[in-house]
Formats: C-alpha cells, sequence, structure tokens
C-alpha cells in the first residue's frame, strides 16, 4: 500500500509541475505552491490581472474521475485555507478571489475550469 500512496504522491507533484508550466504560459503569475495553512493546503496560489487564483490540481486515471474527486467539504476547505492565505498576504487584498480546478490524465490534454466553484452563501461564512 506504501508504494501506491508514493506513486499516488509522485503523480500529483507531476502534475501540480505541470499546471504551473501551462498557467505559466498562460500569463499567470505564481505566487504559491504547495501553501500550508492551519486550516488546510492550497495546490497552487497564482495572480492573474485583477484576481487572485486558487487552484486545485487533480491527478486521476480520466479527466471525469478528476473532476469528481474535488467534493464540497474539500472545497469548503479549500475557501477556508485561501481565506487564511489572504489574511496572512494582505498586499493582494484589493484581488478578488477565485477558484479553480485543473485536471491532469495520462494521454490527454490537461484541462483548465477557471472559477470550478463560487463559494455560497454557508461557505462564505466560514471566511
Amino acid at each position: 500500500m506504501r508504494g501506491k500512496r508514493q506513486a499516488a504522491e509522485a503523480r500529483g507533484r507531476w502534475a501540480e509541475r505541470l499546471a504551473m508550466l501551462i498557467l505559466t504560459l498562460k500569463g499567470y503569475r505564481l505566487l504559491d505552491h504547495r501553501a500550508r495553512t492551519r486550516a488546510g493546503e492550497i495546490d497552487l496560489v497564482a495572480q492573474r490581472g485583477e484576481y487572485l487564483v486558487f487552484i486545485e490540481v487533480k491527478a486521476r486515471p480520466d479527466l471525469d474521475e478528476a473532476q469528481a474527486a474535488l467534493g464540497t467539504r474539500q472545497r469548503e476547505r479549500i475557501i477556508r485555507a485561501a481565506s487564511v492565505w489572504m489574511a496572512r498576504h494582505r498586499r493582494f487584498s484589493g484581488l478578488f478571489p477565485r477558484y479553480d480546478l485543473f485536471l491532469v490524465a495520462p494521454w490527454r490534454w490537461p484541462v483548465h475550469h477557471r472559477a470550478a466553484w463560487v463559494p455560497d452563501d454557508r461557505a462564505r461564512n466560514l471566511l
């Protein structure tokens, strides 16, 4: 089981590096990678224009499985972690937060979903 976990971790790190490369080529300015907060970890934090973008990277055997891997509880955790990150980095307070999803699967083009989800009122109250 340990070998499977290590292989999954290696795939995740590779997917994050691929996402960083593609996002940089798309004009995003990467601000943080694997940002740890007391509320959880954020895979990537970037800026593009007036947006402060929190990006969750999912690597799975196929794109549908990758998209399905992001559940409601994980979205809420990312929103809370983003709130903590923004409180620590006040110089970005004038930017609009956005939550993106970057999907990676073998032999497929990676898919970048901009504004993949918007915090609902309940999640906003967590901030």
